[in-house]
């Protein structure tokens, strides 16, 4: 195999955050050596969300196994995803907002037509259902753990209790069509053709539209980690990926 070096576009503080914790958590193990420092696994780790680098490429860049490399990932993903903001958290913090948006996106992932619970047929592709609580200008406050591909947005929400979550804070909640009869403090545009709309409902519509419109910076943020684009590996360690991202997202926002 060619090796190369390639970039990883992010930044210097989000590579220290990731430093910081896998030298907290070698500690608190008592891990008194590994193939590679605390700022290389980090290194690695990031490689691997931010790029989407297989553990071959890894292992081959890095000069370490491929299983290493595996291990090394596992670790730093499990150790992100664990502070990821809960339900709760999100529910306080919207509860100081005028509102919050809430929107679901599908992860493509590698499956066989046989899969049928993983077929969304919205998007004619497999993948997992994942829904974003967003604060008024986009920033993501919540990621759900992830449902199959084919279940509909409005029960993904309802199974994580997300419908809930802003009724009990009393703050609107705007989502797009995907929620018919979610109720609570959820508003959707106006149902049915354009032409068969009233003046009134088209006008409500266009402002519904530009207010939900910002949800789509916290989608962009999470595409941008390329390994979320296509994802290769056991559903079960999704979620872990998908709030292992959303740490590192709110980290390096807060620095």
């Amino acid at each position: 195999m060619l090796v190369y070096p390639p970039g990883v576009n992010v930044s210097s503080s989000t590579l220290r955050f990731l430093a910081q914790q896998l030298r907290r958590h070698r500690r608190a193990i008592g891990s008194r050596w590994r193939r590679l420092s605390a700022g290389r696994q980090a290194l690695l780790a990031l490689a691997h969300l931010r790029v989407g680098h297989t553990y071959a490429q890894l292992a081959a860049g890095f000069r370490v196994g491929t299983t290493t490399a595996y291990r090394y990932v596992a670790e730093a993903v499990d150790l992100l995803a664990d502070p990821a903001p809960t339900l709760a958290d999100a529910a306080r913090t919207a509860s100081m907002k005028a509102f919050v948006l809430l929107d679901g996106t599908l992860l493509p992932i590698d499956r066989i037509a046989a899969d049928r619970p993983y077929y969304s047929g919205k998007h004619k592709k497999h993948g997992m259902n994942v829904q974003v609580l967003t604060h008024p200008f986009g920033r993501p406050l919540r990621v759900s753990p992830t449902l199959p591909g084919a279940l509909h947005d409005v029960h993904a929400a309802r199974e994580h209790g997300i419908i809930d979550a802003p009724a009990q804070a009393d703050t609107p909640c705007w989502a797009d069509k995907g929620y018919p009869g979610a109720a609570g403090t959820v508003r959707i545009p106006y149902w049915g053709r354009r032409d068969n709309l009233s003046a009134g409902q088209q006008a409500a519509n266009r402002s519904h539209a530009k207010i939900r419109a910002l949800v789509e910076h916290a989608m962009a943020t999470l595409k941008s980690w390329r390994l979320l684009r296509k994802l290769r590996c056991s559903t079960t360690r999704i979620t872990a990926f998908v709030q292992a991202v959303l740490t590192l997202h709110l980290a390096s926002s807060e620095r």
